[in-house]
């Protein structure tokens, strides 16, 4: 219990119920400046009067919180603790890992393992796994989740001990949607409830989730951010995180969105414009009179790319549409009545009259100057309206050749596929980003709607697929008989997950793929998600843009990069008429009558009753049982990890660095996919070379974020992205370094090492590293701006450990790495 120094602690009627809480109105007789805080650092100041205990939390800290000044530049920190803790499979299989070997460890040192449990609710969602190895059939659904089981199996029986074993701890098992969407469709309270000793307290939801686009239920008006597992681990175990007071920009928002523009094209502009802003280390606030002209559904979108314009937090204000989406989703009407009621006492509750908060800078938008746009092809904040798509990837063209094999001008004029420089061979409609957004995936099925009934098909060459945040969206597509139109174009649904956004997109056809790499061709992807960062999509693919979903189907159709879809024609009717993207592009009263007919709260209530039981395959799965994990010492998924052998009581003290060599240098913008990817595992690659020696076949390999239960996998695939550029060894790409031998030695093979032949000292990172560390040389990597850009992935910063790096010297590092 709070000691409430500040005497803050009040009573409210929500309904029958009397509810305690720590009031921000009661605080502001002593701290007039509280009223004019931003919404997101009111949040943080409750969670403070809640938690004050003299230790954690002071007097002192609230008071520097509640006097925030924005013309003072006060360094203060202070911590923060999050009531829950959001996982998906990829980081979350990780963390339990670490669970484990924490009970292992406590075992050793006499201590009781069946006590490590996480304090607070935990749950995972299982999204990352699911790949798109068939497509554009009716029944690529039901053979991507056999696939996946098959390929899991040893996964997800883990988790399943899991489930039993740790206490606080729910699994939403796969075929079931992606985290974020499930979040702000289901699992997000926006206000919590806590009933002690006869007492009921409310308080903000709030949240650290293990994945950079937690952000996402931002739009909800719920505080939460992505982080590494060690944090998210401390969090589970009771430790709060320590931070700064933060910065926080306002972005004002004026008019509406344009005919024809959607929150994917707003998204994207944001994204550019935060970008070059610089908000790093900041909280971004929306306000002003254009929320009223934004959806919750929108407003999640703005939030889930927060991550991609580099803020901490990118939150709105709790209101009616607030409110209305609880529930559309089907929440339970006390508890959306005890949203209401906590937000409007506690000043959280946002009307036309609310006065504008005041911001350490505030920025502006007028959303009628938003146009259709992409995001390519590198990187999520190169935005490119669409209008200038086909010049701007003929400009990137030369840049994107470097490091394969040169085509001929016009690329393709030999191929067997019809393939050229610019070929679209992904159209992949994916990610929370835009699947939990019903007008943009009834956008896209209007969209096949109208191609279909003027018979146009998608290209042969484009690789389809449908991959919703939840069944949800299934539900509504087949109910506005739009499901038909998208599966005749070649978007059956694959799966529920995540698949191409994080790089589980697939092998291409053996023909395109074989096209592509005979000719040395740049082919492009065009997806729905919200990262095209380089290796990330498919290895084969250079080029990637992001998209709406609409826009997704009208490339499919297209086939290429080389067309301006708002002059030229992207195919002919069967009776061989121009069609045009405006012949096809569905109006704003045709989206909203299809939505208001197929999006239904009974359908949310059904497809959300039974999230945490799952399907037959699920259920069936064996249950390890015991308070500890029996370990297979042949496991090639998981391991007991090495971070918690020897586990002391004390920490070893740190010593210098010195005779130290680089094992790679690097340029700007290095993303944690750069350093630990996600994707695919080459046979040829150290990952690849330790799995065949294991008696696994390259068609089992699964993927890198699969395999993050083995650190023997992961420390292996560190800095193995198939388009990194190491300095040290110019010319080439993917994870290759120049071997430098011994500190103070001309040669690559000093005293005391394996030799390396002298004519060739080019060496993968990972041999380099295991000779330097035979040796005990020390290791750096140096780095430009933008070190660690990406997601909140771990085993960034553990791979690199285990290199034997010992300091990353970078111009720049992004929050969530750092």
């Amino acid at each position: 219990m709070s000691l409430d120094s500040f005497k803050t602690r009040t009573i409210i009627a929500s309904g029958a119920e009397r509810i305690t809480f720590y009031s921000l109105p009661a605080l502001e007789r002593e701290f007039p400046n509280v009223a004019k805080l931003p919404f997101s650092l009111k949040i943080l100041l409750e969670n403070l009067l809640r938690r004050e205990d003299n230790g954690f939390v002071k007097a002192n800290d609230i008071r520097a919180l509640a006097s925030w000044d924005t013309t003072r530049n006060v360094q203060q920190e202070i911590s923060f603790m999050p009531s829950r803790v959001l996982l998906q499979d990829f980081t979350g299989v990780p963390c339990v890992v670490d669970l484990a070997a924490m009970r292992d460890g406590i075992a050793a040192l006499g201590g009781r393992p069946e006590q490590v449990n996480p304090l607070q609710p935990v749950e995972l969602v299982i999204d990352h796994s699911v790949q798109v190895d068939y497509f554009g059939t009716a029944d690529a659904l039901q053979l991507n989740a056999e696939l996946e089981y098959q390929r899991n199996r040893e996964r997800y029986v883990f988790l399943r001990w899991g489930q039993t074993a740790l206490n606080n701890f729910r699994v939403v098992p796969p075929e079931t949607g992606i985290v974020h969407q499930v979040n702000i469709e289901h699992l997000a309270r926006v206000v919590n409830r806590e009933t002690a000793n006869g007492e009921t307290v409310a308080y903000p939801d709030t949240l650290f989730g293990t994945d950079s686009h937690t952000t996402m239920v931002n739009g909800l008006g719920v505080i939460g951010w992505g982080v590494g597992g060690i944090e998210a681990e401390a969090a589970m175990l009771g430790q709060p995180s320590s931070m700064l007071i933060p910065p926080v920009v306002g972005m004002r928002l004026t008019e509406c969105l344009p005919e024809g523009a959607t929150a994917t094209d707003l998204v994207l502009t944001i994204t550019e414009a935060l970008r070059k802003r610089g908000v790093v280390g900041k909280f971004v606030e929306f306000f002003g009179p254009g929320l009223r002209h934004l959806t919750i559904a929108d407003r999640v979108t703005l939030g889930n790319m927060c991550p991609e314009y580099g803020a901490t937090v990118a939150i709105f204000p709790i209101d009616e549409m607030t409110l209305d989406y609880l529930r559309l989703t089907g929440r339970e009407a006390a508890h959306i009545q005890l949203v209401e009621d906590y937000a409007r006492a506690q000043g959280l509750f946002a009307t036309a009259q609310t006065p504008d908060a005041v911001y350490s800078e505030t920025l502006q938008l007028d959303l009628s100057t938003v146009v259709p746009s992409l995001a390519g092809p590198r990187r999520p904040q190169d935005r490119v309206p669409l209008a200038k798509a086909k010049t701007s990837f003929a400009a990137a063209l030369p840049e994107l050749k470097k490091g394969v094999k040169a085509a001929a001008a016009g690329g393709g004029v030999a191929t067997k596929t019809a393939l050229a420089h610019g070929s679209v061979v992904i159209a992949a409609i994916t990610s929370c980003t835009n699947t939990s957004n019903p007008s943009v995936m009834i956008g896209a099925g209007l969209v096949a709607k109208k191609a279909v009934g003027l018979g146009l098909t998608s290209k042969p060459w484009v690789k389809t697929s449908l991959a919703p945040g939840s069944k949800v969206v299934t539900d509504y597509l087949t109910k506005a008989g739009l499901q038909q139109y998208l599966d005749q174009l070649g978007f059956n649904l694959v799966g529920y997950g995540c698949t191409t956004c994080i790089g589980n997109s697939g092998p291409l056809p053996d023909e395109v793929a074989a096209d592509v790499r005979e000719h040395g061709l740049v082919v492009a992807s065009v997806l729905s998600g919200n990262r095209n960062f380089e290796g990330r999509i498919q290895q084969d693919v250079r080029a990637n843009y992001l998209a709406s979903p609409p826009l997704v189907v009208a490339y499919a159709l297209a086939g290429t990069m080389n067309l301006d879809l708002t002059t030229e024609p992207i195919g002919q009717s069967r009776d061989g008429t121009a069609v045009y993207l405006k012949d096809l592009w569905p109006s704003g009263q045709e989206i909203q009558q299809a939505m208001l007919h197929a999006v239904t709260d009974e359908a949310f209530r059904r497809q959300y009753a039974k999230v945490f039981e799952g399907p037959e395959r699920w259920q069936t799965l064996p249950v390890p049982t015991g308070d500890r994990f029996q370990w297979d010492p042949d496991s090639t998924y998981i391991r007991r990890p090495p971070f918690l052998e020897n586990l002391q009581l004390e920490a070893a003290a740190r010593t210098d660095i010195t005779g130290a060599r680089a094992l790679a240098v690097l340029g700007d913008s290095i993303t944690t996919d750069h350093i630990s990817p996600a994707g695919s595992i080459r046979a040829d690659s150290p990952a690849g070379r330790y799995l065949i020696e294991h008696g696994v076949e390259p068609k089992d390999f699964n993927s890198y974020g699969a395999r993050r239960g083995n650190h023997e996998v992961m420390m292996r695939g560190t800095f193995a992205n198939v388009r990194l550029r190491n300095q040290l060894a110019p010319g080439t790409e993917g994870g290759v370094t120049t071997f430098l031998g011994m500190p103070g030695e001309s040669q690559a093979h000093g005293a005391g090492m394996s030799p390396t032949p002298a004519a060739d000292p080019v060496l993968t990172i990972y041999d380099a590293s295991m000779l330097y560390q035979k040796a005990g040389v020390p290791l750096i990597i140096l780095a430009g701006k933008e070190y660690g850009s990406g997601s909140s992935r771990d085993w960034a910063a553990k791979g690199t450990l285990l290199l034997g790096v010992k300091a990353v010297i970078a111009e720049s590092y992004e929050r969530i790495h750092r």
